[in-house]
């Protein structure tokens, strides 16, 4: 497989390609200046090479700065695979991948991601040790990592909406787009706390689940982003923000789990013309690895909740200090992001 590799100024790419298994896609580590490249593993439908790796490299840059920002002591990397058309030895396909992590000697952790799950990592953990997201043991830290994430895509919200809205989430509108793992944890949470939910998804038996749950409305795909809400909150695919939607977005606050919410940097500039309080994805969603992290570290679950529950004020910091500047937030995360980086650069040089 040869390509041309964007300037993202990656440390490394690994190109994926074992015929055997059906195995084809990137392993990219970002940056390893805060420690070992991790990120999860995402399996999904590429229209050619080319745009996997471009989602990668967005991805495992993102990884960095995620990891930076909640304080772990990793660097950011990820790995895509494309899935193969028709029937594949799933098992045989994730060992195949498990040796490629392994051959990179611990410069990448892996863990679940969009398309993977716990049997996955159990298949990779067959052939390296350089994995996370397993079954959870007792007290200890593991597991599904998505109700981590969405414990703390729920505690920025519950900061944004008090910033930007000067209240509560109870009685608030909240539009989720995707329920899947974690968009539904975060509509549980939601409702739990008094939230009126309009949800939305390409399955529309997880939309039907939600209403049935929790009484959510549910509205199509397309409708979501523009549908009356207090709160915009994606939970799909990235790049769901875009010159647009932002136009048509009739929420105050934007807060949810995708990665790369943003189609480009300018559309941060766009929201906040529009007065739209935007939390940074990285910002909310870094639960799930704050909990890989603390997997892979074999620490305590009781660490993990006191991790992930400072996202909130983490993330009020981030937007007051966006209002004080007159900048939009995701300028103020990205700053404090790679300002930690480039500090543990200059000390390892």
């Amino acid at each position: 497989m040869t390509l041309q590799v964007p300037d993202a100024r990656p440390e490394e790419v690994i190109a994926l390609d074992h015929p055997q298994s059906g195995l084809r896609g990137f392993i990219v580590v970002h940056s390893t200046a805060l420690g070992q490249g991790a990120g999860g593993c995402r399996l999904w439908t590429y229209e050619d090479d080319e745009a996997a790796l471009a989602d990668a490299l967005r991805l495992a840059e993102g990884m960095t700065l995620k990891n930076a920002l909640a304080g772990l002591p990793f660097g950011g990397a990820k790995a895509v695979i494309r899935r193969p058309e028709g029937d594949f030895d799933r098992q045989a396909m994730f060992r195949a991948f498990g040796e490629a992590v392994e051959a990179l000697q611990g410069r990448y952790v892996t863990a679940e991601d969009v398309g993977t799950n716990i049997t996955d990592m159990q298949n990779i953990a067959s052939q390296t040790a350089y994995v996370a997201g397993l079954a959870k043991q007792g007290g200890r830290a593991g597991g599904d990592p998505s109700p981590w994430t969405a414990l703390g895509i729920f505690e920025a919200m519950k900061a944004a909406a008090d910033h930007g809205l000067g209240s509560g989430v109870a009685g608030l509108r909240v539009a989720v787009q995707g329920v899947g793992n974690v968009g539904e944890g975060l509509c549980a949470l939601l409702a739990e706390a008094g939230a009126h939910l309009v949800v939305a998804d390409i399955d529309p038996r997880r939309a039907e689940r939600m209403r049935e749950a929790y009484r959510a409305e549910v509205v199509g795909i397309d409708a979501i982003a523009e549908t009356n809400a207090d709160i915009f909150a994606p939970c799909a695919l990235g790049g769901v923000l875009t010159p647009d939607s932002v136009s048509r977005i009739a929420a105050r606050v934007i807060c949810g789990g995708a990665n790369n919410q943003l189609s480009s940097p300018d559309v941060a500039e766009m929201l906040m013309a529009r007065n739209i309080s935007y939390v940074p994805d990285y910002v909310a969603n870094a639960g799930g690895i704050i909990n890989v992290s603390a997997e892979y570290l074999n620490e305590e679950a009781d660490q993990v909740r006191d991790r992930v529950l400072a996202i909130g004020p983490r993330t009020r910091l981030i937007l007051d200090q966006a209002s004080a500047q007159g900048v939009s937030p995701a300028i103020v995360a990205d700053a404090a992001a790679r300002r930690i980086v480039e500090a543990a650069r200059a000390v390892s040089a």
